[in-house]
């Protein structure tokens, strides 16, 4: 891709695209490999806007292709990346977690799915290498917009290696609601996937808040609903409810051009599938034969024509279900057909476009029940092509579609009488009604067209990098007003990182007045206790604060003291004495390039904040085996290196160490706990407090947390102690 011009927007820009396959389909013949642009509608939506800006498709070739075959040539005017996978990784990426885990999880069939650790390590490990293409292809583009289920981890890896690159993700399918979301054991890496976007699209409304709903009680993340924004971190993603179309002028012409399907001897109930247990084909077939029980009238005038397209055949749960469709077939059938006429005729292939359209024109009623359905196309692919005689959309109210397509008659897809008693309705239904349901269901189609879709859905991703509004007292009640109601406060904070910016040297961290008067205003209340527990040494972090009154942790917890508490020094960091300043002597080896190392007794770290970032990961794996050889355990934290004796020790033992003290052995009783703190070395008591408190980690949304919540930066901190320090009385 050529470089940018000094002028140009990012809505000029080249575009990358990720999704699990590529636009073409590739097959091995006699007349070796062959290559056929895929029919799918996303294909048509997408090709014209990588031709216009240029860009990159990324994506799986489905087969195996030779280092020379992997060199496609380019589609037109953009690139094609072929991204191999190997046999172990389709097997554990996408027939496992992908279609195992995922599938049914999302489409809120809990019991189908299956959770396999080995399964979501493929996913991860594919994921990272579609994420690391993405971004390798995209150095010069305005935008990477990544698809559907397959790639919810895709994100983190480019925000990783691109961090200023505008970043977009669109689900296809439903996203559920946090009772069945919550199952998954790795809900908290896939919610923190999605929100390495600046833009995440749903189908409908309730997809989105269902997500808002599961990143705000899975990850603490703060939502604002009414702008359907997320603030995780140091970032912000914004939430869209963008509903796909199709290509409506292609299947309306289709369908005008199309020849006759039937002869118009018995009325047509069609129903189009690609066979899966989602779609809801077995209930559909009882509805129907449900009718032919209840309304005998409709047997020998009406047909059910049922195409079902082959799907995952090499998973056992789909050659089941078509086993068990084979038989509801036949028993229906055998039950009803008549010398001159079967209810059912059943097709288990896939018919070219065409004649599909026709198929569609012709029908009387289109049965589209799926159980659960992100969006389903077939509902609207349908109502394209009435085109002649209007026909009636049954549709079922668990699909996306159903909450635009309101024209429709619409169905409990489970209820199989309330089904059959619709059907009968749609098949009864004058003609004036038919037609006023239909004209209303395809001027909106029509309207909301594929290209509407992919334009609004790059208008959303070329506006400016959304922010929520600071912080104020009215998040801060929400958040902990239930929490603290009638109890005293035990406040455990930081020091670099959490009460003052990270510096270049610790020495420059200053806290600011405005903090130290909030601080102090916190511990003059009758009702709060304030610690500071920090990695710096307790000499150190007590001049630093300045406000003796408090109790203080210094060197992660090893010595204690300040405020009522008697002085603690962990019993056994005697024996470390000698090492701590062998140690330090073989560190100082490693002071180069801006490097330094910091002693603070029985402890030291090492920083490297200015080393260049290019020497950063040989110089820390220097210092982590320096470390290791003299005994000691290597922590890493912000642009340093904690250097800890091996003890069992940290600032979650220290936190337990001072409520133990200060509220006896019932402490949990007696008070309530929060903490607040910025970096790894935090997690151990954010790990500990883990049910026991509400936990504040800091700053950067890509590293992973045990925290209760997130708090954006120390201006987000400043702004929790005020509020703290101004509510009302615990006992109020």
């Amino acid at each position: 891709m050529g470089q940018r011009g000094a002028g140009e927007s990012s809505s000029e820009r080249p575009v990358v695209i990720a999704s699990n396959r590529l636009p073409y389909t590739f097959s091995r013949t006699e007349r070796g490999l062959q290559r056929e642009r895929s029919p799918g509608g996303l294909v048509s939506a997408l090709e014209p806007v990588l031709r216009k800006r240029g860009g990159t498709w990324v994506g799986w070739p489905g087969i195996e292709l030779s280092e020379a075959e992997a060199n496609i040539p380019p589609g037109g005017s953009y690139r094609i990346c072929a991204l191999p996978l190997g046999a172990d990784e389709i097997d554990g990426y996408y027939h496992g977690f992908s279609n195992r885990t995922l599938w049914p999880l999302m489409h809120s069939l809990a019991p189908r799915a299956r959770f396999d650790a080995a399964e979501f390590e493929h996913y991860v490990e594919v994921n990272r290498r579609f994420g690391a293409a993405a971004a390798g292809e995209a150095t010069d583009a305005g935008l990477v917009w990544i698809h559907d289920y397959q790639l919810m981890l895709a994100p983190v890896e480019v925000r990783l290696q691109l961090p200023e690159m505008p970043l977009a993700f669109f689900l296809h399918i439903p996203f559920p609601p946090y009772d069945i979301f919550r199952l998954l054991p790795w809900d908290r890496e896939l919610l923190r996937g999605l929100l390495a976007c600046d833009l995440i699209g749903f189908h409908v409304q309730g997809y989105a808040l269902n997500f808002l709903d599961c990143v705000e009680r899975t990850l603490g993340a703060r939502v604002h609903r009414d702008e359907m924004l997320v603030e995780y971190g140091d970032r912000t993603t914004r939430v869209r409810a963008l509903p796909l179309g199709i290509d409506f002028e292609r299947y309306e012409s289709l369908a005008r051009s199309a020849p006759p399907s039937q002869a118009a001897r018995e009325q047509l109930v069609l129903g189009v599938d690609r066979l899966d247990y989602t779609k809801g084909i077995p209930e559909r077939m009882l509805a129907f034969e449900r009718l032919l029980e209840r309304y005998p009238e409709h047997r020998e005038r009406v047909v059910m024509l049922q195409l079902a397209v082959p799907s995952r055949s090499q998973v056992e749960e789909y050659r089941s279900l078509k086993r068990e469709i084979d038989e509801l077939v036949g028993r229906i059938n055998g039950r009803f057909a008549t010398a001159r006429w079967s209810p059912i005729r059943y097709l288990f292939r896939s018919i070219e476009t065409e004649r599909l359209c026709g198929l569609y024109r012709d029908s009387d009623v289109a049965l589209v029940t799926p159980l659960r359905d992100g969006m389903n196309l077939v509902a609207k692919e349908f109502a394209a092509c009435q085109v002649a005689e209007p026909g009636v959309l049954v549709l079922s109210r668990l699909a996306g579609a159903a909450d635009t397509m309101r024209e429709a008659l619409l169905v409990n897809p489970y209820d199989i009488d309330g089904s059959a008693e619709t059907l009968h309705r749609a098949l009864s239904m004058d003609e004036e009604e038919r037609r006023s349901r239909m004209t209303a269901l395809r001027r909106r189609e029509r309207r909301d067209d594929l290209n509407a879709w992919v334009s609004a859905f790059l208008e959303a991703a070329g506006v400016e990098r959304a922010a929520l509004a600071p912080l104020t007292g009215h998040d801060f009640s929400r958040w902990l007003d239930p929490f603290l109601k009638r109890y005293r406060l035990a406040l455990f904070l930081d020091y670099d990182g959490t009460l003052t910016p990270l510096c270049d040297h610790p020495a420059q961290a200053r806290l600011s007045p405005d903090v130290r008067k909030a601080i102090a205003a916190c511990a003059a209340r009758d009702d709060i206790d304030v610690s500071i527990v920090s990695g710096r040494a307790l000499s150190d972090v007590l001049g630093m604060v300045g406000l003796p009154e408090l109790t203080f942790a210094g060197n992660h917890g090893l010595e204690i003291g300040g405020g009522q508490i008697p002085h603690f020094v962990h019993e056994d960091l005697i024996h470390y004495r000698q090492r701590a300043e062998e140690l330090g002597r073989a560190l100082a080896r490693c002071e180069v390039d801006g490097a330094w190392v910091e002693h603070k007794g029985p402890t030291l770290t090492y920083h490297y904040r200015a080393v260049d970032e290019n020497r950063r990961a040989n110089l820390i794996k220097d210092v982590h085996g320096i470390v290791a050889l003299h005994g000691y355990q290597a922590r890493d934290a912000h642009c340093a290196v904690e250097a800890r004796p091996p003890i069992g020790w940290d600032k979650g033992r220290a936190v337990l160490h001072i409520l133990r003290h200060h509220y006896g052995p019932a402490w949990s009783e007696e008070v309530r706990v929060i903490y607040v703190g910025d970096d790894q070395t935090d997690e151990d008591a954010f790990r500990f407090l883990a049910g026991l408190a509400t936990t504040f980690r800091v700053g950067s949304a890509d590293t992973p947390t045990s925290a209760t919540r997130r708090l954006p930066d120390v201006n987000a901190v400043a702004a929790l102690l005020v509020w703290l320090a101004q509510r009302a009385p615990s006992d109020a």
